[in-house]
């Protein structure tokens, strides 16, 4: 579509924010090998040279509208079943949706693409100050939530467990992500009860 001709140029915000829609509308309906930049802008209604302004590549692109789509941790948002347990399992099972949402082949095509890797890998050094520093991320945060709650019920020692443990579920569920692109029920379950909980009762002896 000619927007200049039909008389509805597009800016700014609202402009991207057609584009980034047609781009999730595009890894639905034909996935990210199929995604290309010039089909997210015929069916944003514009043309490949105005996405190309805002983003170098197709997987900028897809990762400006996964963030923008995918609802992120909200700490006010957390299970509270009355069993570490089970919220530890609701959580990881909350974090997995938006991964179903976008689809175990989005994120293979993510990972095969050396702007991921290379992004990533810059990111490795604030990642690990993060963790030696012992500052906390969203998920962490939350995490932290639901083991308050589980002392006060008389199920975990906090000053016994260390960041790595504290750390433990959210770690494998992303190792899990990265080397199998889907995570089923049953991988939460091992995660969580044939390793997580193990460590969380004998911090307890």
């Amino acid at each position: 579509m000619d927007e200049q001709k039909k008389g509805t140029r597009r800016r700014g915000e609202i402009l991207e924010e057609a584009i980034l829609n047609a781009t999730m509308d595009e890894l639905a309906e034909n996935g990210y090998s199929h995604l290309t930049m010039e089909s997210a802008a015929t069916r944003a209604g514009t043309n490949k040279a105005v996405l190309y302004r805002r983003w170098a590549n197709k997987s900028e692109l897809v990762m400006a509208a996964l963030r923008k789509w995918i609802p992120t941790t909200n700490i006010d948002n957390i299970p509270d079943t009355g069993s570490l347990r089970d919220d530890v399992v609701a959580y990881l099972r909350a974090r997995v949706e938006p991964v179903k949402t976008i689809g175990p082949q989005t994120i293979r095509g993510l990972l095969m693409e050396p702007q991921v890797w290379r992004t990533l890998v810059a990111a490795m050094p604030q990642i690990i100050q993060r963790r030696s520093e012992n500052k906390e991320n969203k998920m962490t945060a939350a995490m932290m939530v639901i083991l308050k709650k589980a002392e006060l019920r008389g199920e975990v020692r906090l000053e016994k467990l260390s960041p790595r443990v504290i750390s433990l579920p959210l770690d494998l569920l992303h190792h899990e992500l990265i080397t199998k692109q889907e995570i089923t029920d049953t991988a939460i379950a091992e995660i969580v009860d044939g390793i997580f909980m193990p460590l969380i009762h004998a911090a307890r002896q």
